[in-house]
């Protein structure tokens, strides 16, 4: 299936089976978002993999009760780190100098200017970068499971500071900022399944400058 045939394919899943998701699919889709390019290559996020059942029940209400949550095979929550370190930059140089067979000290001059762009700036300027780097690893999270005939249901409808607190992202340096329960469409169940995928016309969408 081609990305553009598997895209027609999805939609926003309203009712999931509660049918389990292949692990080697859920794989697939967490290795995809893992290859997302992120700026300087710094991945500032973690991905959280939810599949114990009475935990689901408790991030639920924190989601407004979407029953996706709870009928879900796997919940993927993405969460931004809170701000950026000169320690976790220099971690993320080290290990990328390593593991390329290079000097610790080859990237240093690259290293030092991105330091003096982020390290001055707001924690919450640098979350919302983060939470930005996140966002592109959700998108193809999203059109991996898409092309592996795994729905997702994209969402941004929770109340981020008590998924926090309930999972201890707060004392970890991270907020939440989008969840992604995977699983399989209840047909019968579902009135979205059915209707016809609308987006805004392309001459209205597609800007051109010849």
């Amino acid at each position: 299936m081609s990305l553009i045939d598997a895209l027609n394919w999805r939609y926003a899943v309203k009712k999931m089976n509660g049918q389990p998701v292949e692990q080697e699919k859920v794989d697939k889709i967490i290795a995809a978002a893992h290859l997302a390019p992120t700026s300087s290559g710094l991945q500032p996020f973690k991905i959280i993999v939810v599949t114990n059942q009475e935990l689901k029940e408790k991030i639920a209400p924190i989601a407004f009760n979407q029953s996706q949550i709870i009928d879900s095979s796997h919940l993927l929550i993405f969460a931004a780190n809170e701000n950026y370190t000169e320690e976790g930059i220099d971690a993320i140089f080290d290990r990328m100098n390593t593991e390329r067979g290079l000097p610790l000290n080859a990237t240093d001059d690259y290293k030092e200017r991105l330091k003096s762009m982020l390290l001055p700036r707001t924690a919450e300027e640098n979350f919302n970068h983060a939470a930005r780097q996140a966002y592109i690893a959700f998108g193809i999270a999203i059109a991996e499971a898409a092309v592996l005939k795994v729905d997702a249901t994209p969402m941004e409808g929770f109340n981020g500071p008590a998924l926090d607190e309930l999972l201890g992202l707060d004392k970890k340096g991270l907020r939440s900022v989008t969840l992604l329960p995977l699983g399989h469409r209840d047909e019968a169940g579902d009135w979205l399944v059915n209707l016809k995928k609308v987006r805004v016309p392309k001459e209205e969408f597609l800007i051109e400058f010849k």
